[in-house]
């Protein structure tokens, strides 16, 4: 198994840990009332994004679902900025009008959440197109549920991006349940990667709670992306701790299953791994905790106390407009 190195190891448990603490904090001020609309929170999923992103380099690009914070941490995005974009303030990455489904952050390569179930895959594919035709060596990467893969965007993005060869990664977090529904209940394969084989791609079936098996897939995906040989659809098996979104208990999950997939955290994965390699101690681990913890604090606090946006920042960045104009 390819392994990261130890910097990187550290910076991945760091960001996990960071998503996680973010998200039950989210959930906290959504209960509040401070956090206005809806959330989807991802925990148990984030080793899908801290591998993804460790394997990619500035340049490139990605496009996720309404479950998004885990991609934004780990990309990069600051946790004032993205606690700011969650509670609606104009300091938010997108001035407080994208807030939590629509989470996004150019300057570190994410080109945004989607509310639309699949609608981030041809935008994605836009991407690689642009980053093929201009000659770039950039890669755009989209994450999406197993749920996207019977909607017809899914099969079209896949048909033209292999056609065309286009440097893309489509990566398919499977946390079994779309929505409400357990995935066997609308999906005729049992695995989501055999679809690949229609469109003359790669299809990778990747344990979605180990961070370094989702950093090696990745990184060959990348790889071959970046050499001009085409896409890779890599279907991670994960699991989300939580119900859909705001209250959802999951009362449609049969006993015992959230029990099983615990003892799978990707957090405690890694962490055992680094224990096992002489490489981190509970000491540290703690450590590692408390900076994390303090980090998340501090961005809710910051949040907190800045301003909305005024009437007038309300009606920009409804169309295009030039340096020029």
């Amino acid at each position: 198994m390819t392994t990261l190195a130890l910097e990187a190891r550290q910076a991945a448990l760091h960001r996990m840990l960071e998503s996680r603490m973010a998200e039950e904090k989210i959930q906290e001020l959504f209960l509040a009332n401070l956090i206005r609309g809806t959330t989807h929170l991802s925990p148990g999923q984030e080793a899908c994004a801290m591998g993804t992103a460790a394997a990619l380099r500035p340049g490139d690009t990605v496009t996720c679902t309404y479950r998004g914070h885990h991609h934004a941490i780990a990309l990069g995005v600051p946790l004032r900025r993205l606690m700011a974009e969650m509670m609606g303030k104009a300091s938010g990455s997108c001035g407080g009008k994208g807030g939590s489904m629509h989470i996004t952050d150019a300057s570190v390569g994410l080109l945004g959440a989607n509310a639309i179930v699949g609608g981030q895959i041809p935008i994605a594919l836009g991407a690689a197109l642009t980053a093929q035709v201009k000659g770039t060596g950039a890669v755009a990467v989209t994450f999406f549920g197993e749920g996207a893969t019977n909607i017809g965007a899914f099969h079209e993005a896949l048909n033209m991006a292999s056609v065309w060869k286009l440097p893309v990664l489509f990566m398919c977090e499977n946390n079994l349940y779309g929505e409400y529904s357990v995935w066997n209940k609308t999906t005729p394969v049992q695995d989501i990667a055999v679809r690949a084989a229609s469109y003359a791609m790669p299809g990778v079936i990747v344990d979605g709670q180990d961070a370094e098996a989702v950093y090696g897939a990745a990184s060959e995906a990348v790889a071959r992306a970046r050499a001009g040989d085409g896409p890779t659809l890599i279907e991670l098996k994960t699991y989300r701790f939580r119900g859909h979104s705001r209250t959802d208990m999951a009362p449609y999950r049969p006993a015992g299953e959230l029990d099983e997939w615990l003892k799978r955290d990707p957090i405690e994965i890694l962490k055992a791994r680094m224990i096992a390699d002489g490489q981190l101690d509970e000491v540290e681990f703690e450590e590692l905790s408390r900076a994390a913890e303090t980090a998340v604090m501090d961005a809710v606090e910051w949040a907190r106390s800045e301003p909305f946006p005024t009437l007038e920042e309300m009606t920009k960045d409804i169309y295009y407009e030039s340096a020029g104009a």
